[in-house]
């Protein structure tokens, strides 16, 4: 049997909308604008990708095989004409998908992430979720004293810090399988196949302050994406979406209604 990819969905009247979070991130993350744009006549379905949040763990991690855990999950709730949205790691499973699965009427939204490679850069904090040690620490106040041993940002932490859950034995975890995400930095910071294109219109958006999306990467994403739109939210970083909602949510709603 095929494992199904957990999504917490919010009903609302209209075309299904899928978003996929980034790297060390989860559903939860997009609850607020998933709210939002159920509001306006959308089915969300805000989505764990493996490994991640309430989502299986697996030994396997790649771009390849998130994408067919993508095309699975389509095909397990049978949707059509959809539109998706994906922020960095998830960015990059869309296009991954978009290259080798889209055949169907799709508007896609790629977040702060073009199709190069990157530097692996996030070593640092799997070094410090790695390093909490969960046995005594017996409140989220106590584990977040010894993240921020590592992780000074308080935003960054915050972010982290959803990962934290009580667990069936009421101990304290991670929804996060650190053990195969702590090796999978190169794994997330590898480019798109050189052979994937796609005419799905898609947008790619980024921060206008976030080195994600530069003007050097806009040659590549037409060569894969020939319909692509490339625009950038002012004021914004690699977490665009959280640091400039409003411009994020009108941004992409106009895409849509195109």
């Amino acid at each position: 049997m095929i494992p199904q990819l957990y999504s917490h969905i919010i009903e609302g009247q209209g075309p299904d909308l899928l978003i996929l979070h980034g790297f060390l991130g989860m559903s939860d993350n997009w609850k607020t604008l998933g709210k939002r744009w159920a509001d306006a006549g959308y089915r969300v379905h805000l989505i764990d990708q493996r490994n991640h949040g309430r989502s299986f763990w697996s030994h396997d991690f790649s771009y390849e095989v998130m994408a067919a855990d993508l095309q699975n999950y389509i095909q397990a709730h049978q949707l059509q004409n959809i539109r998706i949205i994906g922020h960095s790691m998830g960015g990059k499973t869309l296009m991954y998908w978009l290259g080798k699965y889209a055949a169907q009427p799709t508007h896609a939204v790629v977040a702060d992430i073009a199709p190069r490679a990157y530097p692996p850069h996030h070593e640092d904090i799997l070094k410090a979720l790695s390093e909490i040690d969960f046995n005594g620490l017996k409140s989220r106040p106590a584990v977040e004293e010894v993240l921020g041993a590592n992780i000074t940002d308080p935003g960054l932490r915050m972010f982290l810090m959803k990962n934290v859950h009580r667990k069936a034995d009421q101990s304290l975890g991670l929804r996060l399988n650190i053990e195969v995400l702590g090796q999978a930095g190169a794994t997330v910071s590898e480019a798109l196949p050189q052979t994937f294109t796609s005419s799905v219109s898609t947008l790619f958006l980024g921060g206008a302050q976030s080195d994600y999306i530069r003007s050097e990467d806009h040659q590549q994403i037409y060569d894969h994406f020939p319909q692509a739109q490339i625009d950038y939210i002012p004021n914004a970083g690699h977490w665009l979406h959280a640091q400039q909602p409003e411009l994020f949510y009108q941004r992409v709603e106009r895409f849509f209604e195109i």
